[in-house]
């Protein structure tokens, strides 16, 4: 839709529209006037600076805010001396937070220096009333600050700071709202990224998602497919279906749909060359969507399937709702099903009451399932989460330990799964110019394994085959086959 939307045409005048997403055209038109004045008065168009914290959700809503900032005239830049300067932000762990906190404190010096300057914040973190509390009273040089639930409305946002001043604070609570077809301005123009849904029900017991995202929300499946068309036809070979749990897709539509019926359609599509979602809790992972696994040619051979630990007892505690024995049985399923996969998964070590016995628990399961990859995580004390009240918070020096002890299993099992290649030739999406050795591209195999090897860039966007020569732990060195 926003390809065939000019902003020169559109009357800021006239009083704005209520549907949305015309609403935020309208308001991206004003923007576009104020930043014009502003090209004029500094002889340079001005610049911007998004920087995202966070899961690919986030990483998502940044291309939508970068899509946005350069429509109404902004320059972007990859650095945060810039005239408008924004940040995604994250709040699944609480370094996350004092991330944000340090680069704000930054910041403020750099608004001395230059008063006209814009910050704004967004994302999870700005839906926790105690982080609001804490910006009011220490930041206030912030302009501008909203939530999750309204970043479709960023384009009217922006065009209240430049007429308002002092901080705009927007939270909403929650929200049935979906806006989609915004501006996005993509790093890839052959891959991209796809929200299908919003949002989650699970409520695991440490974490903050279902607080700060709201219910889930699922898109329309027409609406999904029509935008991956389109992608398609402008030369994506390759998407990313986006949800905090994906296989809950479709169940509160009218005319509810699987996630595996929603795989169905999208491999239809012409021009389309690979498929890849994220993320799928285990205890409602089907055998419908196992088969449409098993049987597709575009689906990629990559399962993120979220272990966190591997205590039944703990499990319990976290609310997972699925046991040791049950997530093992599902994990050999898939194996037997789809041999060539790779399953990656999260792992957090010091859950409350977690003991050296369920840290044995978790070793275990790491070892029988062999992970290609794992990302492996302190717990994160997150206030307002059932977790953060139990009395039974592990001590630091235990936690370290157990930490330890599963990463180094981690690392020695993923090495094993990654090297099985070796000697094989691989079909390989050529991504990006190898930032560290001249000469080399680098490129994703279908199990998400990185691949590098000498090419020209005129390769990348493209898939080639690729003779995988060397394992170097959790990549490959490999040459071209021609």
């Amino acid at each position: 839709m926003y390809q065939e939307i000019d902003l020169d045409k559109i009357d800021i005048h006239a009083e704005p529209p209520i549907e949305e997403p015309a609403r935020q055209y309208y308001y991206m038109a004003k923007c576009r006037e104020w930043v014009r004045g502003l090209e004029r008065k500094n002889g340079r168009r001005p610049t911007a600076f998004t920087q995202t914290f966070g899961c690919q959700m986030n990483a998502r809503d940044s291309e939508k805010l970068a899509g946005i900032l350069r429509q109404v005239g902004y320059e972007m830049t990859d650095d945060e001396n810039a005239d408008f300067v924004i940040f995604n932000t994250c709040t699944v762990r609480d370094n996350a937070n004092q991330r944000v906190y340090g680069r704000l404190g930054e910041l403020k010096n750099r608004k001395k220096r230059n008063p006209a300057m814009k910050i704004a914040l967004c994302g999870c973190m700005m839906q926790e009333p105690a982080v609001i509390e804490k910006l009011r009273a220490s930041y206030r040089f912030v302009d501008l600050i909203f939530g999750t639930h309204n970043i479709f409305r960023f384009a009217e946002l922006l065009c209240r700071s430049f007429e308002e001043q002092g901080m705009i604070v927007d939270i909403w609570e929650d929200t049935d709202q979906i806006v989609e077809d915004l501006p996005v301005e993509r790093k890839y123009p052959f891959k991209s990224g796809i929200n299908i849904m919003f949002g989650c029900n699970n409520f695991c017991s440490y974490c903050i998602v279902p607080y700060v995202r709201g219910r889930e929300r699922s898109r329309e499946p027409e609406d999904i497919l029509r935008e991956i068309r389109r992608l398609a036809a402008g030369g994506v070979v390759e998407v990313m279906l986006l949800g905090q749990n994906v296989n809950s897709y479709g169940k509160n539509l009218k005319e509810p749909i699987t996630f595996a019926g929603l795989l169905r359609e999208v491999e239809k599509i012409e021009g389309l060359e690979r498929i890849r979602f994220m993320t799928s809790h285990p205890k409602d992972l089907s055998d419908e969507l196992i088969q449409v696994m098993k049987e597709s040619r575009k689906i990629c051979r990559h399962l993120h399937l979220p272990l966190q630990s591997g205590s039944t007892r703990v499990l319990e505690r976290m609310n997972r709702r699925y046991t040791k024995e049950q997530y093992l049985a599902l994990a050999e399923k898939i194996r037997r099903e789809i041999p060539d996969i790779a399953i990656t998964t999260d792992i957090i070590v010091g859950f409350p009451g977690e003991t050296m016995e369920d840290v044995e628990d978790t070793i275990d399961v790491i070892r029988r399932v062999r992970y290609d990859n794992a990302f492996t995580f302190i717990y994160s004390r997150r206030t307002g989460t059932p977790a953060a009240s139990m009395p039974d918070q592990v001590p630091e020096e235990q936690v370290r330990e157990g930490f330890d002890r599963v990463l180094k299993v981690v690392q020695d099992t993923a090495r094993e799964q990654v090297a099985r290649y070796q000697g094989q030739v691989a079909e390989v999406l050529v991504e990006e110019i190898n930032e560290h050795e001249e000469g080399l591209l680098t490129g994703r195999m279908s199990n998400n394994t990185l691949v590098h090897f000498p090419g020209s860039p005129e390769l990348i966007g493209r898939i080639v085959p690729v003779a995988l020569d060397k394992c170097q732990g959790f990549y490959y060195m490999g040459r071209i086959m021609r």
